[in-house]
Parts: C-alpha cells; sequence; structure tokens
C-alpha cells in the first residue's frame, strides 16, 4: 500500500534568490561595458579636440587595459577574503567616480598636461573596474550549484556584451552639436561620462540593500535551496573563507597558465571591437554617421558586441548541457573553446576580402559570436579549477588577458601609424598597416587553439 504524502509534509520547492543574483550581476555587467565601450565611441572627437595622434589615441586605450590587468589578481583576492559585497561596491563606486572626472578633463584648463590627465583617468578608471568579473566569479561559487556556471557566467557575459553592443546607440543618441558664434561647430560628449557615473552609484545602493555574501545569510532563501547550492564538492569547498594564499603553488600551475595565456590570445584579438573598429571603418570605408545615419552607424559599431552577447548566453548553456550528459568536465570546456576559436581564426582571416563596410562587419560579429561561444567555458573553467580561490584564479586569467588587450591597443594603433593607407589602395582596401593587424588577430586566436588542447578543467589549483 501506498502511503500518501500530505501537502504539508511534501518537501517544498528551493527557491530562486540565485537567479537574483544573477540579474543583479548582470546588470553590473552592463554598467561596465558601457562604461569602457563608451570611450572608444568618442574618441574620434577627443583626438580632434585635445590634437592627438593615433599612439597617443593607442596609449589612451591601453591605459584603461594594463590598469584593468594589473588589479585583477588584488581585487579578486580582495574577493575571495572579504566577500564579494563589501569588494563589488568598492570597486563600482571608484570606477563611477573616474567615469565622471574624465568627462571634467579640458585641454584649455589642463594646457600641455591635458593628455596625461587623461591618461591618469583611463588608468584609475582602470583600476577601478578591476575585479568585477572576479568578484562576480567569487559570488558564483557561494550561489550556484555546479551544473548552473556555465548558464550563470554566460549569462553575464551576454549582458556584458550586450551592454557594448547598444552602446554606440546610447551614445549617437546622447552626443548633440552647437555652433558657436564664430560659426564652430562644437560636438558635446561629456555629460554622457556624467550620466553613465551615475547609473554605477544607482547599482551600489541597490545590491548593498538586498545581497548577502552566502545563501544562509539571505533572508530569502529556503533550506531547499540552499542544500541545491551546497550539494557538489566543489561548491562546498568554494563557500569556505580562506587566510593565508598558497601564491606559489597558485602562479606556478602550469594549467593554470594554460587558460591565462588562452586568454591573452583571445582579448588581443577581441578588443579591437572596442578600440579601432570605429575609426578602421571611417578610414577605409568612409563610414560616418553623417553620412550612414546614427542608427546604420551604430548597428555597424555595435554588431560584434552584440554577436558576441547571443554567444555567451549559447555556450554557457551548450558546455553545462555537454558536461551533464556525458559527465565529461575536461573536453565539456574543452570542446567549446576549441571550435569558438578555430571559428574566430577564420573569420578574421575572411575579413581581409571584405570590399564593404556590411560585409566587413559581417565577418567581424562572426569572429566575435564564436570567440564569446568560449565565454561560458573560460569563466566557469575558473571555478572549476579554482575552488575557494575562484576569486583570485579568475583574477589570474583577467589579467593576462586584458595585458593582451592592453598590447592590442596601443601596437594596433602604431601599426597603422607606421604603414598608413596610401592613394593607391583600392577602395574598401585595409592597406597594409590594417591588414597586419587583422591577420595577427587570426594567428593569435589559433595559438588559442592550441593552448584549449593541453588545458583541463578537472585538475584544481592547490589541491588539499
Amino acid at each position: 500500500m501506498t502511503a500518501s504524502i500530505s501537502p504539508a509534509s511534501a518537501p517544498a520547492r528551493p527557491t530562486r534568490v540565485r537567479y537574483g543574483v544573477l540579474g543583479f550581476c548582470s546588470l553590473l555587467a552592463m554598467i561596465t561595458y558601457l562604461d569602457r565601450v563608451c570611450f572608444g565611441m568618442v574618441a574620434p572627437q577627443i583626438k580632434t579636440e585635445f590634437g592627438l595622434s593615433k599612439s597617443e589615441v593607442g596609449l589612451l586605450f591601453s591605459a584603461f587595459a594594463l590598469a584593468y590587468a594589473v588589479f585583477e589578481v588584488p581585487t579578486g583576492w580582495l574577493g575571495d577574503f572579504f566577500g564579494a559585497r563589501r569588494t563589488l561596491i568598492r570597486i563600482v563606486l571608484w570606477w563611477s567616480a573616474f567615469t565622471v572626472l574624465t568627462g571634467l578633463i579640458y585641454p584649455l584648463s589642463f594646457g600641455t598636461w591635458a593628455f596625461f590627465s587623461l591618461l591618469s583617468v583611463r588608468f584609475l578608471f582602470g583600476v577601478g573596474e578591476a575585479g568585477a568579473f572576479p568578484n562576480i566569479s567569487r559570488a558564483f561559487a557561494t550561489w550556484f550549484p555546479s551544473g548552473e556556471r556555465g548558464f550563470a557566467q554566460g549569462t553575464v557575459w551576454m549582458a556584458g556584451r550586450f551592454g557594448g553592443g547598444i552602446t554606440p546607440f546610447v551614445v549617437l543618441i546622447l552626443l548633440y552639436q552647437t555652433v558657436g558664434a564664430d560659426g564652430v561647430v562644437v560636438e558635446h560628449w561629456r555629460h554622457i561620462f556624467w550620466i553613465l557615473g551615475g547609473l554605477g552609484t544607482v547599482w551600489c545602493v541597490g545590491f548593498w540593500v538586498w545581497f548577502r555574501d552566502r545563501p544562509e545569510e539571505h533572508s530569502g532563501v529556503n533550506e531547499a535551496e540552499r542544500t541545491l547550492i551546497t550539494g557538489s564538492a566543489v561548491t562546498a569547498r568554494a563557500q569556505l573563507g580562506h587566510g593565508g594564499v598558497p601564491w606559489r603553488k597558485i602562479l606556478s600551475d602550469g594549467n593554470l597558465w594554460l587558460l591565462c595565456l588562452m586568454y591573452f590570445c583571445a582579448a588581443y584579438g577581441w578588443y579591437f571591437n572596442i578600440t579601432w573598429l570605429p575609426d578602421y571603418l571611417a578610414e577605409v570605408h568612409g563610414v560616418t554617421k553623417e553620412k550612414y545615419g546614427i542608427w546604420a552607424f551604430s548597428l555597424l559599431a555595435g554588431a560584434p558586441l552584440l554577436a558576441g552577447s547571443l554567444a555567451c548566453l549559447v555556450g554557457g548553456l551548450l558546455t553545462d548541457s555537454f558536461i551533464r550528459r556525458t559527465g565529461d568536465r575536461k573536453w565539456g570546456r574543452r570542446l567549446f573553446g576549441l571550435f569558438g576559436h578555430g571559428a574566430c581564426a577564420v573569420c578574421y582571416f575572411l575579413s581581409l576580402t571584405a570590399r564593404s563596410p556590411w560585409t566587413f562587419i559581417l565577418f567581424v560579429a562572426l569572429a566575435a559570436f564564436f570567440n564569446d561561444l568560449t565565454m561560458g567555458s573560460a569563466w566557469a573553467s575558473c571555478i572549476d579549477i579554482g575552488g575557494k580561490y575562484a576569486g583570485i584564479v579568475s583574477g589570474c586569467m583577467n589579467t593576462i588577458g586584458n595585458l593582451g588587450g592592453a598590447v592590442a591597443g596601443y601596437a594596433s594603433g602604431k601599426v597603422v601609424q607606421s604603414y598608413p593607407r596610401v592613394l593607391t589602395d583600392t577602395a574598401g582596401s585595409p592597406g597594409l598597416g590594417w591588414t597586419l593587424n587583422l591577420v595577427s588577430f587570426g594567428a593569435v586566436y589559433l595559438v588559442a587553439v592550441l593552448l584549449w588542447l593541453r588545458f583541463d578543467a578537472t585538475k584544481q589549483v592547490a589541491q588539499e
């Protein structure tokens, strides 16, 4: 005889507070990309107003990426030690302040020091944004079961890329022109940084009130959700705090270095989308907002990040699904890295054949899609091999990755300045400088493929 189960004795369904955590982190990812991509969109106006060369603009791009890279590990450690709540609040308030300060620098008020003032603010802005994604990983290590981490990471990166993809629309809508008494047209961009800085501050208030570092500290989490989250050994270990960090053991881990170098290659090629892409479109294809209109220009500039946004979610779902079906975590992370970066390399090589801006953007957007197909795997791998040091491991990967972005930001501008397009170049032809850059992007993605072949997501750093 089968005993009946009364409603009172039936197991409670898990609450879904962890998806609220995902929502806050996704919103934060959007704000980070709005703030960082905004600078690339107004770089032509800044270049003209401040009288900068391509190399100097490249240094401004690299200043952010370098600072972002250098401070990733320290702020990742802060999240592991003090918790994501306090660390993320510090991060967001800092970068929001320097976002606002970007709009307060004027050539006349700083004279010859204007460029160095911009350079300093860009560097300090990068210091502020450093650690955002490692601390999101820290939060996910305690809030998500291992079977949902690829999905969670993919969703956050989808939101970030989407934020970057809509930034051209936001910036071009907010830009406005006035005509002075002398007939000179002035394009106003500073207020955009003030608005975006305010968004970060508002996010901090909501996050501080609602978020808690551990599920057991949040009043909305029931026992069923706590059990679901802490059901795996990996999650249980990740929730433990720690004092002394075995830095030598972590930093000498060859498997971690494979992951970090892969991310260097990925960032080197991808940074083109948030730095030099508008300049490429204008110089090679004559694309300006006056000629193409705001919507077409914004679509061309934002298409790579919008395509990547979708891929981040798809890649996260695929890696989790593969692991659930096969139980093979090593190939569940590796397979999508191999495919994504291999296809990305092919797309960059094909972009050299494009003779119209739309064809070029199609290839670059596909490259961005395949690159971002790997994001869920890469960031979930940080939690897989990091355990309770997930913030530090994520910081290590993002440090080396953004060093790749810093090198690319400066090197790309220097190469184009050294090998400018000439009058005899065919219409739509990138010329030698841009060609060298595009070839280098494809080449580094092939190196990333080789690194994925050696990486193993089942080997934890600092195993106990």
